[in-house]
């Protein structure tokens, strides 16, 4: 039971508190904390907030995150356009550029295959990663999954659809633990793990 003197406050530390890792406790610190600094501060975050929400995109050709059409990746002239890793989400896309060691282009799937969940193959963007190698001339699809039992699903699905279409799948070797996620994983055993890539088909034996 929380005796708020304020339905203001009371209000948005309600919204505060549904974010992710954020209890109740930790909302109202941030609460108290925006009422303590100068009202453009506040304007501020508001407005990044909303800009956030209306103005982002999703880039066309690998559905990272983007303020244009095409991702500052898809569009780097520098980055190799043979060479495909396949993620998650967009934190991994994030981490792994935070190794300094790909410099290949992304395909960001939006999740993993779980039945549990009721998220299927037609739930992620695999229609729009089979048409990019159709489309494009595609060497080499490494796939960085979580390794988790979705993850290992989405990536035996992935190869049985992909492996007519492209010369080589490659999965990350397994020096990020089994269930972590590649967000968290430390930033040199995640580089190395995607230059010691192993072929799949050696995996899935």
């Amino acid at each position: 039971m929380h005796n708020y003197s304020s339905r203001l406050l009371e209000e948005a530390v309600n919204e505060l508190s549904r974010l992710p890792g954020i209890g109740r406790r930790s909302a109202l610190r941030l609460a108290l904390h925006l009422l303590r600094q100068e009202p453009s501060r506040t304007e501020n975050l508001g407005s990044a907030l909303l800009k956030l929400r209306s103005d982002i995109k999703y880039c066309s050709k690998c559905h990272n995150i983007s303020d244009s059409e095409l991702c500052t990746i898809c569009s780097d002239q520098k980055r190799d356009n043979g060479l495909i890793c396949v993620v998650e989400d967009i934190r991994d896309v994030m981490a792994i550029e935070n190794t300094g060691q790909f410099r290949g282009l992304y395909h960001v799937l939006g999740g993993v295959i779980s039945p549990m969940d009721g998220i299927g193959p037609a739930d992620l963007t695999i229609q729009l990663l089979t048409k990019r190698t159709e489309d494009e001339q595609i060497r080499e699809i490494i796939m960085a999954l979580p390794a988790t039992t979705e993850g290992d699903t989405t990536n035996f699905y992935l190869y049985k659809k992909l492996r007519d279409k492209v010369k080589v799948i490659s999965a990350i070797s397994r020096g990020v633990a089994i269930g972590d996620e590649l967000e968290f994983a430390d930033e040199i055993t995640l580089g190395k793990s995607i230059l010691n890539r192993i072929p799949y088909e050696h995996l899935s034996d």
